[in-house]
């Protein structure tokens, strides 16, 4: 039970842990790694090879331990990682393992300093949001399963379809092994898909966003070739060179707090790059029988790159949709709807709907950062304003 003598002792400890910086969560996890290596076929090992990881989670503890005493600032947060701890399958005797790793870790940090009163505190601390986690990914678990086609763990798919949609960009449909139906998902949710790549020596789950709507018989993932990018690529690039039709695969079911939501007002769909997945499915959703305006703004590096141009040209037909494209090269003279550079919103904003409309940003992190600062500055009020990054939870 967290008392407030635990709270405040928390909340003494915070220049502490800001002296400490990444040092704390990098020992941490080669701590955790040496002891229970079992886990590197649950974590992202790319991300720690590149530091993303323990930066995310220092700013993770150091949130919480700024806002302990009241949590509901960081419900968002919470639910996003939530939803992402799903997608790895994470159960909840693993809480303690991360637990114990995370105690030693600051006893061998702080030495004299870390004094039984702290222990004690950051234990009790700990077990409280692993509580909420545990709480949470097991109502999201238990829900999924329940659903007419869920699963819990995963479940064996099977590559019905491997199809290229771009210079980089290449789309696999899955449908299960078993034959059964698969459950339903929100536009702009994703899956985690658990591979063994090629001379690699340990699994490896990755997220991806799905990038059609749901069906109830397969899934579809559209995913980029990280061309040079050897660390954060691993999985990008085995699919795209190892994986073909008739191939296995496992799959978690559909998570992610990123989703469109219903409402009766105009959608705007901003992406860059394959941030365009996502976006994909909500207008495939939405070509269902929307009656909202809709207007999709995606920015590309060239035509070549451009994935699902046709398709979204097409579905203006059925959609009162406006779209828009900015490439970086190669934006061919007085291209309709087609213009040069990076996407700058004030050369539309006549026609956006800034006072009403919902926007939906996916992109790299930069690209978000850029498109939310214009958006602010356009009048967009922050909680119209929806996102998903990709890796490690960030807020911007």
């Amino acid at each position: 039970m967290l008392s407030q003598t635990h709270i405040d002792t928390v909340k003494a400890t915070i220049p502490v842990l800001a002296s400490a910086g990444t040092a704390i969560t990098e020992h941490f996890y080669n701590r955790m790694f040496t002891h229970n290596p079992e886990l590197k076929d649950v974590f992202n090992m790319s991300h720690q090879a590149t530091g993303r990881q323990p930066a995310a989670l220092f700013n993770a503890i150091a949130a919480y331990a700024t806002h302990i005493d009241n949590l509901e600032v960081l419900t968002g947060a919470v639910m996003r990682i939530a939803h992402k701890h799903t997608s790895f399958n994470i159960q909840a005797d693993q809480y303690a393992i991360v637990g114990h790793h995370l105690i030693e870790t600051l006893r061998e940090l702080l030495g004299d300093a870390f004094t039984p009163a702290i222990e004690e505190a950051w234990g009790a601390a700990y077990q409280q949001l692993a509580d909420i986690f545990i709480q949470i990914e097991g109502d999201l678990y238990k829900a999924n399963a329940a659903k007419n086609g869920g699963w819990e763990g995963f479940r064996k798919f099977r590559v019905a379809k491997k199809q290229t949609e771009s210079e980089l960009v290449t789309s696999f449909t899955f449908v299960p092994v078993d034959g059964g139906n698969v459950v339903d998902f929100l536009p702009g949710q994703y899956l985690g898909i658990k591979v063994h790549p090629n001379n690699h020596e340990f699994d490896e789950i990755r997220q991806y966003s799905l990038s059609t709507a749901a069906n109830g018989q397969s899934y579809r993932i559209s995913v980029k070739r990280e061309l040079g990018d050897v660390k954060n690529g691993v999985v990008s690039n085995y699919l795209h060179d190892s994986i073909e039709e008739g191939d296995e695969v496992e799959l978690m079911p559909p998570a992610g707090d990123f989703h469109y939501q219903e409402r009766q007002r105009p959608v705007v769909l901003i992406s860059a790059g394959v941030g365009l997945t996502p976006m994909n499915a909500m207008l495939d959703t939405l070509s269902q029988g929307s009656q909202n305006s809709i207007f999709y703004l995606h920015a590309c590096r060239n035509p070549q790159q451009h994935s699902f141009a046709e398709h979204v040209a097409g579905l203006t037909e059925t959609l009162n949709l406006t779209h828009y494209t900015w490439l970086e090269h190669g934006a061919p003279e007085n291209a309709e709807r087609v213009l040069a550079g990076q996407m700058q919103l004030g050369q539309i904003s006549e026609i956006l709907p800034l006072a009403e409309g919902d926007f939906y940003l996916c992109g790299p992190v930069g690209f978000m950062m850029f498109i939310k600062e214009q958006l602010l500055g356009l009048g967009v009020s922050d909680d119209r304003i929806h996102y998903e990054v990709f890796g490690p939870h960030q807020s911007f």
